[in-house]
């Protein structure tokens, strides 16, 4: 069984999105043991790319300043090895197929096997063309973990069918970004999901609050949480650990009142 639905074991997961090296690698470090010891189930580590075009403007001025920062795939890899002398749950890399390209497919996905990273999220990677990775994903244990959004439509049930790991449900058309308001049927797509498939399902895109992240994990297995966390962090630097603590212990407190 995969090291992933261990996220999703104790009710409803909390899935926090950091983006390496943002504003270094030290801080990212200490980000992720806050993330982990207040509560989070399962962590997404994003490798920063200069052209990220899923993402909002919040993520992408973070992936500008870690690579100002001189972050690589190379220390990337490094941090998640001194990360797993202590950090125990799963995590996953959210990047873009280019970076893969660029470092070398069986390289890539064998180091992630290597260093402990349990699945891959590629938002660029479209379901029809996932065969490039999934035999090499599969021949090293890594999830490649598949993204169902609303114009998935009559898609969904085949995605469904094969995901791996997790599948990850977008909230809202467009990139990712704090919304006030979620108006997305997700109720029908997580109904879709689960008439064809046992694999977790958790939301993402837009939740910001406790009550966002209880109200689609109320409907789901989880939720995800990106760009308001890499808000602490643009707005605290070095001193963000603490307080992305904080909030994460809040929303994974919304959530336990589920389980």
């Amino acid at each position: 069984m995969s090291k992933i639905f261990e996220a999703f074991a104790q009710g409803k997961a909390f899935i926090p999105f950091i983006t390496c090296g943002d504003p270094n690698l030290k801080t990212t470090a200490a980000v992720v043991r806050a993330a982990a010891e207040n509560g989070a189930d399962l962590i997404e580590l994003g490798i920063p790319f200069s052209d990220p075009t899923a993402e909002g403007v919040v993520i992408q001025e973070a992936n500008l300043r870690a690579l100002k920062s001189g972050v690589t795939t190379d220390k990337v890899f490094d941090l998640v090895r001194a990360l797993r002398g202590d950090v125990k749950v799963p995590m996953v890399f959210m990047t873009y197929a280019n970076v893969i390209f660029s470092y070398g497919a069986e390289k890539f996905i064998s180091t992630c096997n290597e260093i402990g990273i349990d699945g891959l999220i590629l938002p660029d990677l479209p379901f029809e063309e996932k065969d490039e990775f999934l035999s090499t994903c599969k021949k090293y244990g890594v999830d490649l973990i598949s993204m169902i959004a609303p114009t998935s439509e009559n898609r969904i049930a085949m995605i469904a069918r094969e995901a791996e790991g997790f599948v990850y449900i977008v909230s809202s058309l467009g990139v990712t970004g704090v919304r006030s308001e979620i108006k997305t049927d997700l109720t029908s797509i997580v109904a879709a999901v689960r008439a064809n498939t046992k694999t977790p399902c958790a939301i993402g895109f837009g939740i910001s609050t406790p009550a966002q992240a209880k109200q689609m994990a109320s409907i789901s297995d989880g939720a995800i949480v990106g760009s308001a966390i890499i808000k602490i962090i643009a707005k605290y630097g070095e001193a963000a650990p603490k307080f992305v603590g904080e909030y994460v212990k809040n929303m994974k407190d919304a959530l336990r009142t589920l389980n």
